[in-house]
């Protein structure tokens, strides 16, 4: 493995390239409450998409992660493919990590080669999946979202998406789209309202349901929903035990505060 003068190095999994049609670029990098990460990982699961590529950088933290089957390994982000099929195929290329990269130079570098691994597949579109921090919980995550064209603004609202209209995105899930936009490709950025306490697959599952509808495809959201349930119950075995150290009942949900309001990862 060689590292770039960026400090990247990119390691294919085949010598073939695939050859997609249709493709969107799906990312869910890791951040406040993994809403983005889990998202994807479960979209790579489900749909049983076939590893493509590793990237490692030399801006991510100088650590290994201990893999469930007792494996180690060097900190990377993955690429992996979904070939569609049939008269309107839509092919996907899911984008999963283990850390975003420590320093502002870092993202863009790594933005562009994300992006330059794409190119092989002309992609039309980019997505970014984020979570909208909140600070408390949230009994129903709403989604909020942000694109770099205003025909794809105009169809958040028929999909349930509150259009964001001031603040920004930081990091990977905002320069991705940002980058893209000056590639000649659309880009999107989801986001799904969450605490920031907890991983928080509830959210997961709403910003997946959102992102399935806007792309037209639908997968089996059974196991997602099974971590959904299980964020309920951490959320308020939490809740609990707060109100019992301080003898007062926490507000469940805060559906009802402004849009400008919490913050974004």
């Amino acid at each position: 493995m060689v590292f770039s003068k960026h400090g990247i190095s990119v390691v294919f999994s085949q010598e073939m390239v695939p050859q997609l049609q249709s493709t969107l670029l799906i990312c869910g990098f890791p951040g406040s409450g993994f809403v983005g990460k889990l998202a994807v990982d479960h979209l790579i699961q489900e749909l049983r998409a076939k590893h493509l590529a590793d990237i490692y950088s030399t801006s991510f933290p100088p650590q290994i992660l201990i893999r469930t089957d007792g494996t180690a390994e060097l900190i990377k982000n993955s690429i992996f493919y979904f070939e569609g099929t049939g008269p309107n195929p839509v092919s996907l290329l899911l984008l999963t990590g283990d850390s975003q990269p420590a320093n502002p130079d870092s993202e863009y570098f790594l933005a562009e080669e994300i992006l330059n691994i794409a190119a092989k597949f002309n992609p039309r579109q980019v997505f970014t999946l984020a979570a909208y921090i909140t600070g408390v919980f949230i009994d129903r995550p709403r989604i909020f979202g942000t694109a770099t064209d205003i025909d794809t603004v105009k169809t958040f609202q028929e999909k349930g998406v509150l259009a964001m209209d001031g603040g920004s995105i930081t990091g990977m899930n905002g320069i991705m789209i940002g980058i893209a936009k000056m590639r000649g490709l659309k880009g999107v950025c989801l986001l799904g309202e969450t605490s920031g306490y907890v991983v928080d697959a509830k959210s997961s599952k709403s910003l997946l349901e959102t992102v399935l509808s806007l792309i037209g495809m639908k997968v089996d959201m059974t196991n997602l929903e099974k971590r959904a349930k299980d964020t309920e119950a951490l959320i308020q075995s939490i809740e609990q035990q707060i109100a019992g150290r301080t003898g007062r009942i926490l507000e469940p949900s805060a559906q009802n505060r402004s849009s400008n309001t919490g913050y974004i990862s």
